[in-house]
Parts: C-alpha cells; structure tokens; sequence
C-alpha cells in the first residue's frame, strides 16, 4: 500500500496544480481582454507577464512532478536491489553454516559428505554468480573498455552457454532446443557470453516447472545483420511491463515474495551489452512464454567458407 501511495500523492499533487495553474492562465486572460480591447497598454503588459510567469510555472511543474516521480521509482528500485542482494547473500551463507557445523560435530558417512560437499559447492557458485553480476555492472557503469574484438562463432557459444546453464540450473541440457544457422559476430567473448549466458539462464528459471521448454533460434536477417531468439514457455511477461524489465535493479513483483534467485541487474548488462555492440534487443509473444529477439551485426559463417574454399581451389 505505501509503494502505490508513494506514487499516487505527488501524481495527484501534480494534477492539481496543472489544473490550478491553467484556470489561474484562463482567468487572468478573461480578465484582461477587454482592457486590452480597450486598447489599454498597462493590460497587455500585465496579460504578457502573467502568461510569461504562469507558463513558467506550467513548466516547473511538470518537471517537478517527472524528477519525483524518477525519483521514487529509483528509491523503489535501490530497496528491491538491496532486499534482493541481502536474500541472495543470507541464504547461501546460512546454508553454509549449517552444513558446516553438522560436518564438524557429526560423524557423517562418505555418501552423506559427498551429498554435503556438492550442496556446498552450489552455494559457492550461486554467491560467486551474484558477485560476478554485480562486478559486471559496475565495469558498465564505470564505462571500462571491453576486451578486444573478435570473430566469434555465434552458433558454437550459444550451444556452450546452454550446457554451462543447465549445469548450473542443475537442468538436463535435453530442455533446450536449438535452431541454429552457423554465423561469425565480431564481437568481445565475454561481451557475447554475458548476454547470452543471462538470457538463456532467464529462459531455464522461468520456464515452466513441470515441462521446461527453452528454444534457441539463430538466422541470417539481411545481408550484414543476424537475429538470436531465446524463448521458454513459462507464463510470458505483460505487455505494460516489458519496458521496465531492462532498467537496473528492476525484477516484477515483490522481492521477499519470490522464489526465484537474481538481482534485477542481468537484463540491464543485456541490454547496455547489445547497445554497445550496435544491435538492439526485444521482447515478444511466444504461445505461453516470452522470447527474447537480439539483433546483431554479422555474417554468415556457411558464405565465408565457400569463399574460402574457392580461394584455395584457385
């Protein structure tokens, strides 16, 4: 209730002084008109400064209303960050704790520390991925230089961040499905993997829990441009929040309701990622789920090879 009150006021506030502001603007016009019909010159003075001051106040207006209205939204966003990070911390780290005390006051069998050690392990991974996302948010924000370009086999990294995914989701790789036409993108490695690796995790986490179905498409779109898709059928995004998803610190809903790991920072890398590469990225309808459409700069690897072969033929 207070999020949306925090909202509601200053929208409400803004609303009536625009309609305060503009009736004061009509009224000081009706007033003056017949002065100025009159021909007086002190009234078409005093109309011309009313209008000139009553405009700016029009003016302040609005943008008082757009900063506090930005500004609350990036407060709400900050505390969704702050809950969501100390979640994704406390749990491992409770997790952790546990397991560790029981192998230090318990004798356990080597069958139940080989179950402790590997549940161990996936705490590990999960603080060391939230730490990654953070660093690699800061390094965007930062605007640090990213690794020289390459020429990159588009095709082969997306079928090797799927494997790395479902490893890590503990998913067997058989969910994902791929289509995928062999394409060159020049492009830094851990640029490209950052924003594959992300959305093709996205795609497993909201897939749906009893059947999860990703689909990996990749295509030729013109002579230079090529278009990546990343669909799952979870229950797909609505249409009125797909703009929000890629701002910072941004996850729908709740956070303390939420059963699923992340820190609302991965679809931001993807999209700051995309946008220095000069491509673009959208969000579409796919039956149940969502897909995620990145289009990229690129050519295809099946052309260059003929060319190559036709080289060495010569």
């Amino acid at each position: 209730m207070f999020e949306r009150r925090s909202l509601r006021w200053p929208i409400t506030l803004g609303v009536v002084m625009f309609v305060v502001l503009t009736a004061l603007l009509v009224g000081w016009v009706l007033l003056t008109v017949p002065n100025i019909l009159n021909g007086s010159g002190l009234y078409v003075a005093l109309l011309s400064i009313g209008a000139a001051l009553l405009t700016l106040a029009i003016v302040g207006t609005a943008l008082y209303l757009t900063l506090t209205i930005k500004a609350i939204n990036l407060s709400r966003r900050q505390s969704n960050f702050i809950d969501s990070v100390t979640h994704e911390l406390k749990s491992p780290i409770a997790s952790l704790k546990l397991y560790l005390q029981t192998l230090n006051r318990r004798h356990l069998s080597p069958a139940e520390q080989e179950v402790f050690f590997k549940d161990m392990l996936e705490d590990v991974e999960r603080l060391d991925q939230l730490i990654n996302h953070l660093l690699d948010a800061a390094r965007l924000e930062r605007d640090r230089p990213s690794p020289p370009p390459e020429d990159l086999r588009l095709d082969d990294l997306l079928r090797r961040c799927a494997a790395e995914v479902c490893l890590r989701q503990q998913q067997p790789v058989e969910i994902v499905q791929f289509d995928l036409a062999p394409v060159i993108v020049r492009a830094a490695r851990v640029d490209l993997e950052l924003v594959f690796r992300n959305l093709i995790d996205n795609a497993v986490k909201y897939a749906a829990d009893a059947e999860p179905r990703v689909e990996i498409g990749l295509r030729m779109s013109g002579e230079n441009r090529i278009v990546a898709t990343v669909s799952d059928n979870g229950s797909g995004i609505p249409h009125w929040l797909r703009h929000r998803l890629f701002g910072r610190f941004v996850r729908l809903g709740l956070e303390l309701e939420r059963n699923k790991p992340g820190t609302g920072l991965g679809l931001y890398i993807v999209r700051t990622l995309v946008g220095r590469l000069g491509g673009k990225i959208r969000i579409r309808d796919h039956g149940p789920g969502a897909t995620f459409e990145v289009e990229l700069p690129g050519r295809s690897a099946a052309s260059l090879e003929i060319s190559q072969d036709q080289l060495a033929t010569a």
